[in-house]
């Protein structure tokens, strides 16, 4: 008996009609997340959305971000302000307080010149005096030996252009008084600061005249730094350590004197570092600072006001 065989080319194939209605899986996946489908489904939650009272408030609260988008714009202008009155006041307290210097110096030369024009001291005057105030510029009178015929050189002096040093010896007064220190003048250095001028030291006990000073300490470097051999090389006046150098105690006071015999050297006399002009000099370029740095800032200010405005 002959059974039919089913035809393979049928049940292989499928019809126009099948075709037509099926569609691939990637194509409804597209569908289900078109932008169109999304924007359907999410509709109606964005309608109650922009009913609710929360949303509306949330709105406002945004707009009102939007209107000010920096909220730290006013702590940094804030901040502006205050740093320029911090500096413009500094500045200004710079110009007064070089006022008041400039007084003071005032007051200082005039203490000077009847101080001039008092009487001799006598060295056991001097030491009464000296604990209690700076006697720069008294006159003093007394008879000196030259127990340690060593000189010391002050270095980083300049007299009429010229460098060099300031030459210092150490004399005694009496056996159970505290030594001098006396000045012997202006000594030009050389060209190689290895080599140290020569300068000869008093000898022989005189009686020595002159004016004494006081030199005002350094805050930024005070320590007396010798250096090895003699004369001996210091960087500063500094007169207690010297003192322990010596191993001799000495008066706080320098001698300037005026009748050291064949003394052709220069003795400079600056009592006063900085003289009141100076010091009113200096208060008005602080007082200018200050006006033209409240000039930029308020013009910077005026600009920015502006932009904001436009």
């Amino acid at each position: 008996m002959i059974i039919p065989v089913p035809n393979a080319n049928k049940s292989n194939m499928t019809t126009s009609t099948e075709k037509s209605t099926r569609r691939p899986k990637y194509l409804l996946i597209g569908a289900l997340f078109s932008p169109l489908t999304i924007t359907n489904k999410a509709r109606p939650k964005l309608t109650n959305m922009n009913s609710s009272s929360s949303t509306k408030t949330n709105l406002k609260t945004n707009s009102v971000f939007i209107k000010f988008p920096n909220i730290g714009a006013v702590g940094a202008w804030c901040f502006i302000v205050l740093s320029t009155l911090i500096v413009f006041s500094i500045l200004v307290k710079l110009g007064f307080w070089q006022l008041e210097r400039a007084e003071q110096k005032q007051q200082w030369q005039a203490a000077l010149s009847a101080r001039q024009s008092a009487t001799v001291l006598s060295f056991d005057q001097l030491l009464a005096q000296g604990n209690n105030e700076n006697l720069t510029g008294y006159k003093l009178s007394t008879q000196a030996t030259p127990t340690l015929q060593q000189v010391f050189l002050l270095d980083n002096q300049t007299v009429d252009g010229r460098v060099g040093y300031l030459a210092y010896q150490a004399f005694e007064i009496a056996p159970s008084k505290p030594w001098l220190l006396v000045e012997l003048g202006f000594v030009q250095g050389g060209i190689d600061r290895a080599v140290l001028p020569k300068v000869a030291a008093i000898t022989k006990p005189l009686l020595l005249t002159g004016r004494v000073y006081q030199k005002e300490m350094n805050p930024m470097s005070s320590d007396l730094m010798p250096e090895l051999g003699w004369p001996k090389r210091i960087q500063n006046l500094n007169i207690e350590q010297l003192a322990l150098l010596i191993d001799q105690p000495l008066a706080r006071t320098v001698l300037q004197p005026n009748n050291i015999p064949n003394d052709t050297r220069i003795h400079p006399w600056q009592p006063i570092p900085l003289s009141a002009q100076k010091h009113q000099g200096y208060a008005v370029q602080w007082f200018s600072m200050a006006a033209v740095f409240a000039i930029i800032m308020l013009y910077l200010l005026f600009r920015k006001v502006k932009q904001q405005d436009k």
